[in-house]
């Protein structure tokens, strides 16, 4: 994620994209109109029946008060889901990093069983965000586990679930292969169920939405305001023509914030605006574990007599690799 500079205040003050502006625009000259068509018919009344129409301002200074303080309950509704959804990643982050450092120093020393644990932790991430979003395994996955791995992920009814019972089976090869140490054991595991225990988290915010019932009740008062406030404005400002443009400048913060809270209730989906950068934290993830695996791979080399170094390096792509390691 690449953080905007804080002086770029005009061009983040008229920003089209990522705004809710283009969301919120259609009713905000739809409540512009009827305010329209409520002056004229309020001109034509007065003109025809000399009858004054118009309503005191004060109940919609408290009105708007009220409306405020329920439009920031619903912003920060949807930011907590928001920033919960963020706080779950960064767990995800960690417990991937701490898994593949604790199976890397305590797990077997076998060079296969490594890279193939630490690229099924690598493919975690991608799963996860992958099923965050409803979609099907990312091309990242067949590049970790080839595709006979990927066509298992794809198949499987929960994916990052699979993905944990790959982890869990290798666990499992350590222990009874390779003897691993039982408490290593026991903490590589706990790193496992951690990750699940994050998923789960997710889930919850993906499949529990704000209740509607909020939702219904908070854009009827909005509407309600919007639709009386032109009667208020009704010759309280130096021209009438004035009172449609006014109640759009009401409508517009009004809708945005309510917007805002809709956009926010669901930070995975990359239909939403400011969705969580969940590609690029996946990204991160697989080139720190993968950054890890080949600094203990090359650590591993150098303690090798000359002879059984060079065997190894074959392995790894060749006596290029040999380039700043001792003689």
């Amino acid at each position: 994620m690449v953080f905007e500079d804080r002086r770029k205040f005009w061009r983040e003050a008229f920003a089209w994209q990522g705004s809710v502006t283009p969301l919120v625009l259609p009713n905000v000259l739809v409540f512009g109109l009827v305010a329209t068509l409520i002056c004229v018919l309020a001109w034509l009344v007065e003109y025809l029946f000399e009858v004054h129409i118009g309503l005191e301002i004060a109940p919609f200074e408290i009105a708007g008060a009220v409306l405020g303080l329920l439009l920031i309950l619903r912003t920060n509704t949807g930011y907590d889901r928001w920033w919960e959804a963020r706080k779950l990643w960064g767990g995800i982050v960690n417990q991937s990093r701490n898994m593949g450092i604790s199976a890397l120093s305590y797990g077997p020393a076998d060079p296969g069983w490594r890279e193939r644990f630490i690229k099924w932790v690598a493919v975690f991430p991608h799963v996860a965000r992958c099923h965050s979003r409803g979609e099907q395994p990312s091309p990242e996955v067949a590049a970790l586990v080839g595709q006979d791995g990927f066509s298992q992920i794809a198949a499987s009814g929960h994916m990052p679930g699979f993905v944990a019972l790959q982890l869990a089976d290798l666990l499992r090869e350590a222990s009874d292969t390779f003897h691993m140490d039982r408490f290593a054991f026991m903490q590589v595991d706990r790193e496992r169920a951690a990750l699940m225990d994050h998923i789960g988290a997710c889930e919850r915010i993906l499949k529990t939405p704000l209740p509607l019932i909020f939702s219904i009740k908070i854009r009827r008062f909005i509407a309600l305001f919007l639709l009386m406030l032109p009667f208020a404005l009704l010759h309280r400002i130096n021209s009438d023509w004035l009172v449609p443009f006014t109640t759009m400048m009401v409508a517009y913060p009004l809708l945005a914030l309510d917007q805002i809270g809709i956009e926010l209730q669901n930070p995975f989906s990359i239909n939403n605006l400011s969705h969580l950068p969940l590609g690029d934290i996946s990204a991160s993830i697989e080139k720190n574990l993968l950054g890890l695996l080949r600094t203990k791979q090359a650590m591993s080399v150098q303690v090798l007599p000359e002879t059984d170094r060079h065997d190894v390096l074959d392995l790894l792509g060749g006596r290029d690799n040999q380039v700043g390691l001792p003689g």
